[in-house]
């Protein structure tokens, strides 16, 4: 397998694994991004790569970074943002608390 192909599979294993997390198919994605109903499933199938507008429009519509989109360790994005935007009205006594809670949930 080569490099284009490793990248190509990534985009399109990535595209899915999004979707599939916000449990939407590719028909609503590929309409939601304004393109036709097939689009996403020609990803999916392998057959194109979205240009760069249309890499950005699924990142918008995920409410990602392209830096999100292509750390693989940055599970479940839409979730944390929610989690941070909450998190983000925290006192700065809660966030303490949280933080002390964080380090001994992820103590090993």
């Amino acid at each position: 397998m080569n490099e284009e192909t490793d990248f190509s599979a990534f985009i399109k294993n990535r595209i899915t694994e999004l979707r599939c997390q916000k449990e939407i198919s590719e028909y609503t994605l590929s309409l939601a991004i304004g393109r036709s109903q097939g689009y996403i499933q020609s990803i999916s199938s392998g057959r194109i790569l979205p240009s760069m507008n249309t890499f950005l429009d699924i990142c918008k519509y995920f409410d990602i970074t392209p830096t999100e989109f292509f750390d693989p360790s940055f599970q479940n994005p839409t979730l944390l943002h929610s989690i941070i935007s909450d998190i983000s009205k925290f006192s700065e006594e809660d966030l303490l608390l949280l933080s002390s809670v964080l380090k001994r949930l992820t103590r090993n």
